[in-house]
């Protein structure tokens, strides 16, 4: 199973970012999705998760900001990030729960890490 994240970059205060990642390879389900960030010198955070179901949650630093959604049938999760803070510059990451195979047990999976870099 590969996890590919894109869609970081530079942006100015007050702009926005959309992440993409997309999971491949032997996939049965993915009950959970996520993005998670790492400032430098900080600890990996939660961003944004959503289940297959369509629940989502959202850490402090994104609510208002950021919406976490996925699509099921293509295994991808994005994340809209609107009215970014310089604060919230990072490398962020790409998680999914998966089972691979009908009545096997769940595995984590990351993304190789996305950078995102908000100037003031």
């Amino acid at each position: 199973v590969q996890l590919q994240a894109s869609g970081g970059g530079l942006v100015q205060a007050g702009g926005s970012l959309r992440l993409s990642c997309a999971a491949s390879g032997s996939i049965f389900s993915i009950p959970v999705m996520a993005w998670y960030r790492q400032a430098p010198g900080k600890q990996r955070e939660l961003v944004a998760s959503i289940t297959s179901t369509g629940s989502t949650n959202l850490g402090d630093s994104g609510k208002g900001r950021f919406t976490i959604a996925r699509d099921n049938a293509k295994n991808t999760v994005n994340l809209q990030m609107n009215s970014l803070k310089p604060q919230d510059t990072a490398v962020y990451y790409c998680y999914a729960l998966i089972r691979q195979y009908s009545g096997s047990e769940y595995s984590t999976h990351w993304g190789q890490g996305t950078l995102v870099t908000v100037s003031s």
